[in-house]
């Protein structure tokens, strides 16, 4: 592969990359409205937010139906930042919510990408 060769075969998977990344994001914020939603019916029902027993199962689930190439191991780290940012979104819209404001301003009050979230 020339030189010329290389630069189109990069930009291919970059673009590639790009299309992956926004199905990702998109699969970020659709987890993150369920997440909400988990959070208001704990703040109802007044149950905590940690919940160690779920986070294994989501571990396990994902690491069982892991075909690779991406380690275990990598694999769960970016859950447990995912899982670490949604008690975050949770906890800040529990807030919000218990002070009966919703800030569009603030971290959980956004949508990951930063579109604006509205309470369903």
């Amino acid at each position: 592969m020339n030189h010329e060769e290389a630069i189109k075969a990069l930009g291919d998977c970059r673009t590639r990359i790009d299309a992956v990344d926004l199905e990702i994001l998109k699969l970020l914020n659709d987890r993150t409205s369920i997440v909400e939603e988990i959070g208001r019916i704990k703040r109802e029902a007044r149950l905590p937010i940690y919940e160690p027993k779920r986070e294994d199962e989501v571990f396990r689930n994902v690491t069982e139906n892991n075909p690779g190439p991406l380690p275990q191991e990598a694999l769960k780290r970016v859950f447990e930042r995912i899982i670490d940012e949604m008690r975050v979104v949770q906890r800040l819209r529990i807030e919000e919510e218990s002070k009966g404001t919703t800030d569009a301003g603030s971290h959980a009050g956004r949508r990951l990408g930063g579109a604006d979230t509205e309470s369903h």
